[in-house]
């Protein structure tokens, strides 16, 4: 019996943890974009379907020792895949479909490992049924869950903050045949404890009835609702805030810790206080998404509780109507199914079908009509009609609120980098303002009226750190500016006659909203060299471009995604720059306290750093809030202090591990 749960703890455990480690590995060669977790999340849970397929089929085709047979083959088999290392040749071709090569990279790195562990929990449930008589097995599922929530919460406190991801990837690597070897052991325990008559009868033998098609598609609406929900609300989270393995894995805990409490004990599941929390935790979320500007432990609380809410009652009922052991795993598929639908719809289907992000009022709208249908038979028809009644109503809301992501906005649009959109708002006397808005987040603005529209606006207005830096620049030669990340193209007002402004971009929906609904780009009196991918990629592979001045400006929501924050990111921008250049790095931010980040960076490299933080006055039109940080050579520092007198010198934070391709840790800069 110990070996069995030794089995399944290692397997759930190893199973989660590599989740972070490889989309941790994978995330800077497709841009930081959030979409990469969700993508990583269908291809887990379409690896999770196949190998509760295989355990489906293995059990109702194979006899119990010829099950064994197969599953040790292939459990050597799959050691010789090890390490798991992504292909670090993708980076080059990431950008062109990047949901596809996601896929691929996932596939040729963990593709056989992860499928043999997705098997363990479902197969060792069957297994311990059979050599122990037992009719429990479910709580080896709730066991498997528990340590898969384990697995989950210390990568971000315990294994990001103190291992490079390679030494991660190899360290797994290591614990994966510690798991095949427990893995045989169970199988040989599997062996023993098979008697002549049981090898000699077919499993599909039992005389139990096999649970209905609509018992069945139940099932799957429950899971698929509730994986709905999971990604969509980690999307809404690391959309605003920053696509990071903490924010990926808290609320696929919150998921994993619903799976616990319902399946090691039904009592956990308190129908009646559940139902009465759901409408509350409806009511809850709306406000949530309605809110701008919420500190981030209250969202993050609000949207895990809600999380947690909707899971249990999802995951409560699922476990409400589980079969008999017999079709155990006929369960799990379903199970399965369900949550590679709910994953394929969020991370597939709605960037490619929809303009925005319609996933979560679907997936709402399916949990309270998934509850309608599990209380119908029971309900008595008064209580029928006021629940019809209910979903009606909250449906009308949710209407309302999928039209307010597109309603009043120029152009609408959304990819795999998310969700942009064009506002014009009236600004009084100054006519019409234009906005650019990537999620909820304003990548830049400009005004339209002719005697307005070359000025610049937002965090790239004059008295910003990146406007005062671009004006110091010398004025007797020609200039040459590169700027990661294009936005509306604010920066480019700021070439003269005779500059080139190199203007890196990943997303061409960006660039194409930048040259059709603003007009910076066609105004500007400097050369415009758009390049087409990922900008730190891309300077990778040019030859030294000898800038005056390089704007580190692309946001991934909130946040500049960490991989251009890195040493081996800044080692790179300073091959590009002119002695006398200067690195500037917008890390503005509502949650994350970037500073610690750049002056680490900037300390290794022997640079100095100022920054500057400007708070514009009231009334204010044209400029934001903004955080610039400045990076120089040492003895470049003093002329630029005296030419932006509003710069301060920053200090590295002492203990401070600067961030590396292979290391960073969020907790450490949250606000």
């Amino acid at each position: 019996m110990i070996s069995f749960a030794l089995t399944v703890f290692l397997s759930a455990f190893l199973l989660f943890q590599i989740q972070p480690i490889i989309a941790k590995m994978i995330l800077p060669w497709f841009g930081g974009s959030s979409s990469v977790w969700s993508t990583c999340m269908v291809f887990f849970q379409a690896a999770l379907l196949l190998g509760y397929l295989y355990v489906h089929l293995l059990h109702e085709w194979l006899s119990p020792r010829r099950q064994n047979i197969v599953h040790c083959v292939l459990l050597l088999l799959s050691l010789a895949t090890l390490p798991v290392v992504a292909n670090p040749a993708w980076k080059d071709a990431a950008f062109a479909s990047p949901t596809w090569n996601v896929l691929v990279v996932l596939g040729t790195a963990v593709g056989m490992p992860y499928l043999l562990l997705s098997t363990t929990g479902p197969l060792m449930q069957a297994w311990y049924a059979r050599s122990f008589n037992s009719l429990m097995p479910y709580r080896l599922y709730a066991l498997s869950n528990l340590a898969s929530m384990l697995a989950l919460l210390s990568y971000p406190v315990l294994v990001e903050p103190f291992f490079v991801v390679v030494q991660q990837a190899h360290a797994w690597s290591v614990g994966y045949v510690f798991f095949v070897v427990a893995c045989l052991a169970s199988v040989w325990q599997s062996w023993q404890g098979v008697s002549g008559e049981l090898e000699r009868r077919p499993a599909s033998s039992e005389p139990v009835p096999r649970p209905p098609l609509r018992e069945c598609l139940l099932w799957i609406g429950l899971a698929m609702t509730a994986s709905i929900l999971l990604l969509a609300l980690t999307r809404h989270l690391t959309q605003d805030v920053a696509p990071v393995p903490f924010l990926w894995v808290l609320p696929l805990s919150i998921y994993l810790l619903s799976f616990i409490l319902c399946f090691d004990a039904p009592r956990y599941y308190h129908r009646r206080g559940f139902l009465i929390a759901l409408p509350i935790a409806f009511i809850a979320l709306d406000q949530v998404l309605a809110e701008v500007g919420m500190p981030v432990p209250l969202l993050v609380s609000l949207l895990c509780g809600a999380l947690f809410v909707f899971c249990m009652v999802c995951h409560g009922e699922l476990v409400r109507r589980r079969p008999p052991v017999r079709h155990l795993t006929l369960f799990y598929l379903m199970l399965s199914i369900g949550g590679a639908l709910g994953g394929s719809l969020v991370g597939l289907l709605a960037p490619a079908l929809f303009n925005a992000y319609f996933e979560l009022p679907i997936g709402l709208f399916l949990c309270a009509v998934l509850v309608i249908i599990v209380l119908w038979p029971q309900a008595r028809p008064i209580w029928r009609w006021l629940l019809l009644a209910a979903v009606a109503v909250y449906g009308g809301r949710l209407v309302g609120i999928s039209v307010d992501y597109v309603e009043d906005y120029r152009r609408v649009m959304r990819n795999f980098y998310g969700q942009l959109r064009v506002a014009d708002v009236s600004e009084d006397d100054l006519g019409v303002k234009r906005k650019l808005l990537h999620g909820r987040i304003n990548h830049g603005e400009q005004f339209i009226a002719p005697e307005h529209s070359r000025r610049p606006t937002a965090y790239y207005c004059e008295q910003s750190g990146i406007g005062q830096a671009l004006l110091s620049l010398p004025t007797d030669r020609p200039r040459k500016i590169g700027v990661v990340g294009l936005g509306a193209g604010t920066l480019a007002t700021y070439g003269r006659q005779g500059d080139e402004m190199r203007l890196y971009e990943i997303d061409d929906q960006v660039l194409d909203l930048a040259r059709s609904d603003f007009s910076y780009l066609a105004e500007s009196r400097a050369r415009i060299v758009p390049v087409l991918g990922d900008g730190r990629l891309m300077l990778e592979s040019e030859a030294a471009q000898a800038f005056d001045l390089l704007a580190i400006d692309a946001f991934s929501g909130d946040s500049i995604p960490a991989h251009l924050l890195t040493l081996e990111a800044m080692q790179s921008y300073l091959r590009h720059m002119r002695s006398d250049g200067i690195l500037a790095v917008h890390i503005t931010n509502r949650y994350l306290d970037l500073q610690p980040v750049v002056a680490a960076a900037a300390a290794k490299l022997g640079l100095s750093i100022l920054v500057v933080d400007l708070e514009p006055a009231d009334g204010d039109v044209f400029c934001r809030r903004s955080l610039w940080a400045l990076l120089v050579r040492p003895g470049r520092v003093a002329s630029l202090q005296a030419a932006i007198t509003s710069a301060r010198p920053l200090p590295p934070r002492p203990g401070f591990a600067a961030w590396t391709d292979g290391f960073s840790n969020l907790l450490g800069i949250l606000k």
